[in-house]
This record gives structure tokens, C-alpha cells and sequence, in this order.
């Protein structure tokens, strides 16, 4: 800065000597020593030329323009006093007296005398009177408090309140139908009740913030006055009075930001024990707080930090982290106590949506945040995030091989495990990209699951889904031998069969089973219905074969037409039977339910017709002939309709009255 005047000539009279004492002054000020020290450099430089011979004088004469200047800004700074020194000012302002914000221009000036003063202490010789330089030095003091008390002024004063309704409005939520046609997680596998068909919920995946979402946390025109006196107080040597008080009054303002976001401070042994429905609602509000937190608030604060204490390095950073601490400090604790928390299934959803929404800004706290300390917390909390999520996973494989409910469904319906385990596995596949990265090498904690359904290729969560369904077609295996008749059996396998099928078909889950594994489901339901169709009417078609009815001739003997008779009583006692309790089963599916009645009517229908034309014209000339062939083939047609509905119907009294 004193470089350029070493050129000019130093003759000439006095001019010329201030610009030699000038230059001698500078010299020895920018060489950072000691008052003692810098006296005697300049004794050295006197020597040198005996034009400074008389720089003494010089200097007294330097200090009395300074004294001068020193006055009219002492009276500037004390009349702003609030120190004990300046009570009368001192009372007015705390009274209401003049601030910056409402006196603009004696800010202007008070800014100005601190200037003036800070520059003579600059400027002063090193031989100045010790008096002088206390004077100075007390008024920049005197200063200091003050601005100290107009920063912490400003800054409450012009802090904005957050906009929460508007934030929200900016955010794009992603909703996945939890079940397309019903079924609710229930917060146990204990007990699985009646699900209602019309019930739809919905899981949210988290938020999206847009790209260029941003808030004033503080008014624009105050950032200017804040700045201005930082500016200040970090060249008196006052940056970390300036920083506390920055630090303090913005740690505040972000607790009430989360707080309007809806995130508590609450211990870990509170966390725990919060009840499941509540603990999901602070599980989304957590969710979204991180985004806004991160990608909003702590955004924010990190530009105005930048504004506030543009020149100074140190007193951003120190600023920036000790305002941000507190804030990821209190979600982070949240975090790490849903982590170590009991693990039930249900809450795997939220946990995944938690590790993805931490994961996703991690990379902007790497950015803005330099304190170690935060970032290996947070790194920390993500680890256990996901070691949550890993457990709870495994905790639902073991629930579904564990489910042992030994109540069986009426009328052979969907069990609601089935309904459990589809619409849970529904939700998986959306995580799939996070759930392959967590369950990378990590395949034994599947508990021993395994599948007959391998494919080339297998992700990790293809190996565990393909596993789990494995699980659940042996539980309902065995859930199906609850029923004493075989047929219900079939049913109720081809039932749940059937709408696993339909869940994987109308979902991201095909994607990972592939249509070969539906094509072997659908060979099962096939399979099985061809079993019911012996099991269920076996019997009845028994009554129908020829062997032991003498034939067809109308010449048979008495015992001939009796045994006709009771094939005839057999198979309406056989058919009455079946209608009365298949009536009472419920087949939900339409198309598969149309697909049992054509079957049936198929195989049973062509042999009642023959049989009753190879041997109906044999009793219908009999007494009583309406007691055998009750049933036209048109009646059985139409009866064979009702069947799998859910409600029990009987026959005794369509007795069709012989012809």
C-alpha cells in the first residue's frame, strides 16, 4: 500500500518531509513488531538523512490533526454509548431510543466515526501519546458493544418467518397405491382380521424439492446493515463476539423453523416410546424436514453467511457450522433413535424412506458443512438407517414363516397373510434400488428362505422376494389342510394363488418375477382345479356310470329298477349336498369363478343328460316318478350358477313335480 510513495522526490521542503516521515511510518508498520521496536527502527531512519532529524516535530504536529479528528467521532460513538459511560444515550435506546433500522442516517454516521477511529488508530505514530491511543482505543471499545447490540437487533428483528404452507405447496409428492384393491399392514402378524375390499391407502415416497426453491431467511436490506458491521467488528479484532452473536440469534430462528416443520426435540428413550401411528406422522414430518432442512434452510443460511461475512474465511465457516449444528443435531437424534428402535415390519417403509431422504442430501452437507463431527454423525446415522432397514426386512421374512394363525378362512376366501405379504412386497419393489445396495452380501439373513424359482441374473431383492413367495405358497399349503374337505382345499389354494398372480401382473413385481414364473402359477390354479373337480364331484359322478344298473332295456328286473332309483336318490342327495355348501364358498375373482362353473358343467351336465336318457323313460312311467329325476339337465344348468357366491343356498324345496 506504502510502496508507491517511495518514489516521489524527498526534497523540497516540508511536503517533502511528511512524505519521507510518511513513508518511514509505513515501512515500519508493515513490518508487524513491537511499539518499543518500531521506535527505534524509526531513530534508525532519522539517522539515514538528516532531513528526519526533526521528526519528532513531525509527528507531534501529525497528532494534532489526528486529536482534532478523534474528538468529533468520540462525540459521534458516546453519544451512542449504551456502556456506563454513555447512560443517557444508554436509556434512550434501550427505551426505544434510535437504532439502525429507524435511524438510517445517524447509522450512516456512527458507521463513519467508528471508521475515522479505526483508521487513526492505523495511522497513529508510534511515538503518539499513550493517552490519545487509549482514547481511541476506548471509543472503538465503546463501539464495538455497540454494534454488537444493533447486530443481534438486526437480526431478530429482520428475521423472515418461515412459510410453511408455501414450502409445502413447492413440493411434488410421489404417492404409490398401497393396494390397488385393499389391504392394510397391520402392526402385527398376530392377528389377521377381515380386510375391507374398498379400503385404499397410501404410502408416500418421501418429497421432491424443486431445484430452485429457495427462502429469504432474513430481509434483503438488512443483510447490507449486517454486513456492514461485521465488517467492522472483525477488523477491531472483535470476529468472535460478531460470530457468537450471529450464531446464537440463528441457531434460534432454524429451532423454530423445524419446529413450524413439526419436528419435536425429543430424547431417544421419548422417541421410543411413541406409539406406532404417531411415531409414523414424525417419521414423514422428519422426512420432509430433512429435504427443506437441508435443501432450503441450511442452503439459505450457508448464502447469507457468505453475504454477512464476505472477506473473512474463518468467521463463515465458524459461523455456518455453529448455526447449522444445532439443527442437524436435533434431526440427526431423531434419526438414530428410530435406528436402535424396536423392529416391526411395518415400519420398513418409513425407515427406507428416512436413509434415502438422508442419503439424497448427505452430499450437500459434505459441501457446506466443514466441522467432522456433524458429518461423521450424520454419516453414522445413515449407516444405522440402514442396518435398520435390513433388520426389519429380515423381520418380516421371519414373521411370514413364522405366521401359524390356525383359524381358517370362511368359505375359502383370500387369507389376509396373502393380502399382507403381496401388498408389503408391492411397496419393496419400489425400493428396490436402495434395497439391493443395502442387501448386497447379505443374503444369509433371509433366515434360510429358499425358492425352486431361480433365475439367471438374480439381484439381491430378487433372491429375497422369490424366496419369500416361496414361503408364503408352503404357509398357505399348510393353511389349506386346516379344511376337513378337500375340495374347499382347492379352492382356497387356487383363490390365493390366483391373486398373488394378479398382484405381480398388475405391479413393478413382474418386472422382477418375469412371466415364466406367472405361467407356473397359472399351470397350479389349472392343476388344482382339475382337483377339485374329483374331489368335489367325484361322488356324484359315480352315481352316473352304468355298472350295476342292468343296462337300458325296459325289461329289467325290480332289482334292476331299484338300483336306478338310488343312483337316481344318490345323485340328487350328492348334488343337493354340494349346492348347499359350495353355494356358501366364495370364489372373488369373476373370471376364475366362470371358469369352475363351465368346468363343472362340462364334466358333469353331458353324463346327467345321457344317464337320464339311457335310463329315465325306465322310472318316469313308475308312481312317483318326480321322486328319482328331480332335476331336468336345464335345472342343473341353471343351479350350477349360484355356486361360489358366499351365500348358502338349499334345493329341498325346487322339487320339480313329475311331468
Amino acid at each position: 500500500m506504502a510502496a508507491t510513495t517511495t518514489t516521489t522526490s524527498i526534497g523540497g521542503g516540508a511536503g517533502a518531509d511528511d512524505r519521507v516521515l510518511a513513508t518511514a511510518q509505513q515501512i515500519v508498520k508493515s513490518l508487524n513488531t513491537t511499539k518499543n521496536v518500531r521506535e527505534d527502527m524509526l531513530l534508525i531512519f532519522s539517522s539515514f538523512d538528516n532531513r528526519l532529524s526533526n521528526i519528532t516535530d513531525l509527528i507531534k504536529d501529525s497528532e494534532s490533526s489526528s486529536l482534532s479528528r478523534l474528538d468529533a467521532a468520540e462525540k459521534i460513538i458516546f453519544r451512542w454509548d449504551t456502556t456506563a459511560g454513555g447512560s443517557e444515550s444508554s436509556s434512550r435506546h434501550s427505551a426505544g431510543g434510535p437504532s439502525f433500522d429507524d435511524s438510517p442516517d445517524e447509522a450512516v454516521e456512527y458507521l463513519s466515526a467508528v471508521d475515522e477511529i479505526l483508521d487513526l488508530l492505523d495511522n497513529l505514530s508510534v511515538r503518539s501519546d499513550s493517552e490519545v491511543v487509549d482514547r481511541a482505543e476506548t471509543a472503538v471499545q465503546a463501539a464495538m458493544t455497540r454494534l454488537e447490540e444493533e447486530f443481534r437487533h438486526i437480526l431478530i428483528r429482520n428475521t423472515v418467518p418461515l412459510d410453511a404452507e408455501r414450502l409445502y405447496g413447492s413440493i411434488r409428492r410421489v404417492s404409490l397405491s398401497f393396494a390397488s384393491n385393499g389391504g392394510e399392514i397391520e402392526e402385527e402378524f398376530e392377528s389377521f382380521g377381515e380386510v375391507d375390499g374398498g379400503s385404499t391407502r397410501f404410502h408416500e415416497r418421501g418429497v421432491s424439492l424443486g431445484d430452485d426453491l429457495c427462502v429469504d431467511l432474513i430481509h434483503s436490506e438488512a443483510v447490507v446493515d449486517l454486513k456492514e458491521i461485521s465488517d467492522r467488528m472483525i477488523r477491531s479484532g472483535y470476529e468472535k463476539e460478531c460470530v457468537q452473536v450471529y450464531s446464537s440469534v440463528r441457531r434460534d430462528a432454524l429451532d423454530e423453523c423445524l419446529a413450524i416443520l413439526g419436528v419435536e426435540k425429543l430424547s431417544i428413550e421419548e422417541v421410543q416410546k411413541i406409539e406406532w401411528k404417531s411415531l409414523d406422522e414424525k417419521m414423514k414430518r422428519w422426512i420432509q424436514a430433512v429435504k427443506i432442512g437441508v435443501r432450503v434452510l441450511l442452503a439459505g443460511e450457508r448464502r447469507l453467511c457468505d453475504q454477512v461475512f464476505n472477506g473473512s474465511e474463518s468467521a463463515k465457516e465458524v459461523c455456518f457450522n455453529e448455526t447449522a449444528k444445532g439443527c442437524l443435531m436435533q434431526l440427526l437424534n431423531f434419526g438414530e433413535a428410530v435406528a436402535i428402535g424396536r423392529r416391526s415390519s411395518e415400519k420398513l417403509f418409513r425407515i427406507l424412506d428416512m436413509y434415502d431422504a438422508l442419503a439424497d442430501v448427505l452430499p450437500d452437507l459434505q459441501i457446506m458443512v466443514s466441522d467432522e463431527f456433524v458429518l461423521s454423525e450424520a454419516k453414522e446415522v445413515l449407516a444405522r438407517l440402514g442396518a435398520a432397514a435390513k433388520g426389519t426386512f429380515a423381520e418380516f421374512e421371519n414373521a411370514v414363516r413364522g405366521e401359524s394363525s390356525r383359524k381358517p378362512m370362511l368359505g375359502g376366501e383370500i387369507h389376509p397373510l396373502t393380502r399382507y405379504v403381496m401388498n408389503y412386497i408391492k411397496l419393496v419393489v419400489d425400493y428396490s434400488e436402495t434395497l439391493n445396495s443395502l442387501l448386497e452380501d447379505e443374503d444369509d439373513e433371509s433366515g434360510g428362505l429358499q425358492s425352486d424359482d431361480q433365475m439367471e441374473g438374480e439381484t439381491p431383492i430378487t433372491r429375497r422376494l422369490l424366496a419369500l413367495l416361496s414361503c408364503l405358497e408352503a404357509n398357505l399349503e399348510e393353511k389349506s389342510r386346516l379344511y376337513e374337505d378337500q375340495a374347499m382345499q382347492y379352492v382356497f389354494l387356487m383363490n390365493n394363488v390366483l391373486y398373488i398372480v394378479q398382484k405381480v401382473k398388475d405391479s413393478d413385481l413382474i418386472k422382477i418375477l418375469g412371466d415364466q414364473w406367472v405361467r407356473r402359477r397359472r399351470a397350479q390354479i389349472r392343476q388344482k382345479a382339475n382337483a377339485y373337480l374329483r374331489a368335489a364331484w367325484g361322488k356324484a359322478l359315480q352315481c352316473l356310470r352304468d355298472e350295476g344298473t342292468g343296462g337300458s332295456s325296459s325289461h329289467s328286473g325290480n332289482a334292476a329298477r331299484q338300483a336306478l332309483k338310488d343312483r337316481f336318490k344318490n345323485f340328487n342327495a350328492c348334488f343337493e349336498e354340494i349346492y348347499r355348501i359350495q353355494t356358501g364358498w366364495k370364489v372373488p375373482d369373476p373370471q376364475l369363478r366362470e371358469e369352475l362353473r363351465i368346468s363343472i358343467s362340462e364334466k358333469v351336465l353331458p353324463a346327467y343328460r345321457s344317464f337320464v336318457g339311457r335310463y329315465g323313460s325306465q322310472l318316469e312311467s313308475g308312481r312317483n316318478a318326480g321322486k328319482y329325476i328331480k332335476y331336468a339337465p336345464d335345472d342343473l344348468e341353471t343351479y350350477l350358477t349360484d355356486l361360489f357366491e358366499g351365500t348358502p343356498l338349499v334345493l329341498h324345496h325346487l322339487r320339480r313335480k313329475s311331468a
